[in-house]
C-alpha cells in the first residue's frame, strides 16, 4: 500500500501521530473495525487506509471519494490518489493503478514526501506490467526524492518493491538484500501491517532463494498473523505463496480453503479481481 505517516509539524499532513485511526493505519491495531467517524479530510483518509489493509475496498474507496471532494488538490489529494491506486494494484489492475499514480504525482508538486509516495507506487505499477526497466527508473528517482528528515516507512516501501523486481527478473540474491532489509526497516517503525507486509516478502525472496523450508516455516506464521490482524489481502498472498511451496501445517485443501475465502472475503466487500 502506498501511504505517508501523518505527522505534527511537517509534510503534507498535518496531525497527532496517536489516536485509535492512527493506531489502526500505521499502529498496532490495524484490525480494528469498525473506527470512528472522520472529524477532518486526514482522518477520512486514515479510514481509507485502513480498510484497503483489511480488504475493504468499498469502504475506501468510499472514504477517498469524499476525500477527493474535499481536498481537491494538494499534497493529501496527492496521498488519496496514491491511496486509490494502491487499492486497484493490489487486486491485479496495474494500469489503472499507473494512471491513478500519475495524478497523484501531479497534484504532489514539490513535496518530497507526496512525490516519494507516487513514485514508488509508478514503480511498482511498471513492474506488474512487465516494464522491468522503467521500474528501476522509478524506484531510483523515489530514492533520490525520498524525504530524509521523514520516517524510514518510504524506504521500507522501496525495499519491497525493488526486492519484487529483482525477484520477477530471477536475482535471488538482491531480492533477498531488499526483502531482509525491507524487515529490518519495519521492524524500527509503528506499523503491525508494515512489519507482516515486509515478512511476506521476505518468505517470497526465501523462496526464490531456494531457501523453500524457511519460507514454508515464515509463511505457516504468517497465515496466522495475518488472521489476528484481519489482513485479508495480505492472507490471500500468504495462502497463494504456500499452495506453491506447501506448508508444514496446513494440507493442501486447508490453504487452497484459506485463499479461496480470502478471496470471497474480498469480493464481498468491494474488491474486484483482474481476470489474468
Amino acid at each position: 500500500m502506498s501511504h505517508a505517516f501523518p505527522r505534527p509539524s511537517d509534510g503534507p499532513v498535518n496531525g497527532p501521530v496517536n489516536g485509535p485511526l492512527y493506531a489502526a493505519a500505521f499502529g498496532d491495531i490495524p484490525e480494528r473495525w469498525p473506527l470512528p467517524p472522520a472529524q477532518d479530510s486526514v482522518q477520512r483518509w486514515l479510514r481509507a487506509v485502513t480498510a484497503g489493509g483489511q480488504g475493504r475496498y468499498g469502504a475506501a474507496r468510499t472514504e477517498l471519494a469524499l476525500l477527493r471532494r474535499e481536498a481537491p488538490a494538494g499534497p493529501l489529494a496527492s496521498l488519496g490518489h496514491s491511496t486509490e491506486a494502491s487499492l486497484w494494484r493490489q487486486l491485479g489492475w496495474h494500469a489503472r493503478a499507473r494512471g491513478w499514480d500519475g495524478r497523484a504525482l501531479l497534484l504532489a508538486g514539490d513535496d518530497r514526501e507526496a512525490r516519494t509516495d507516487a513514485l514508488v507506487g509508478l514503480a511498482a505499477d511498471a513492474l506488474g506490467l512487465g516494464r522491468f526497466a522503467l521500474s528501476e527508473r522509478l524506484l531510483q528517482q523515489a530514492r533520490s526524492e525520498q524525504p530524509t528528515a521523514s520516517v524510514d516507512r518510504h524506504a521500507v516501501r522501496i525495499a519491497w518493491v525493488s526486492a519484487e523486481l529483482a525477484m520477477a527478473q530471477g536475482h535471488p540474491d538482491p531480492a533477498l538484500d531488499h526483502a531482509q532489509r525491507g524487515v529490518a526497516l519495519a521492524a524500527d517503525g509503528t506499523s503491525v501491517r508494515h512489519r507482516v507486509k515486509s515478512d511476506v516478502v521476505l518468505a517470497a525472496a526465501l523462496c526464490c532463494a531456494g531457501r523453500v523450508p524457511e519460507a514454508t516455516a515464515l509463511a505457516d506464521g504468517l497465515l496466522a498473523r495475518t488472521e489476528a490482524h484481519g489482513l485479508t489481502p495480505l492472507r490471500w498472498a500468504v495462502a497463494s505463496l504456500l499452495l506453491g511451496i506447501g506448508s508444514a501445517v496446513h494440507t493442501v485443501e486447508q490453504v487452497r480453503l484459506i485463499r479461496d475465502t480470502a478471496a470471497d472475503v474480498v469480493g464481498q466487500r468491494g474488491g474486484a479481481w483482474c481476470a489474468r
